[in-house]
């Protein structure tokens, strides 16, 4: 994820990290962000579960979650994605296609949801 915050931030993006999953949810609570990159092995709450806590709510479903993951055995990538993320990128990271994606989704966060800060 280090490495992610050091090209997105060389990119010119303002970039924000957690601790931990309750970490995380907590600051989506206060901020609508553009994307969220987040490892599904987090130390306290699994990223499935935050995934689904996004997913579900109004306000944070329509948020694009992308995995940076180091799970990539065969079946884990669909695992991830019927798990509520949007994309999976896997470890180690290859930088255009985290750019790819990045830019992929970076405009179409919260399309249905309020524009305030939360």
């Amino acid at each position: 994820m280090e490495l992610a915050f050091e090209i997105l931030n060389a990119k010119g993006f303002t970039v924000d990290g957690a601790e931990n999953g309750t970490d995380a949810f907590n600051k989506i609570k206060k901020q609508i962000y553009d994307f969220i990159l987040m490892e599904p092995r987090l130390p306290d709450v699994d990223g499935f579960s935050i995934a689904k806590a996004i997913k579900s709510n109004d306000i944070y479903k329509n948020i694009p979650l992308i995995a940076l993951t180091a799970y990539a055995m065969k079946g884990d990538k669909e695992r991830i994605l019927n798990a509520g993320f949007d994309d999976y990128i896997p470890k180690p990271i290859d930088v255009s296609d985290l750019m790819m994606r990045v830019e992929k989704y970076r405009n179409q966060g919260c399309k249905n949801a309020s524009a305030k800060k939360y």
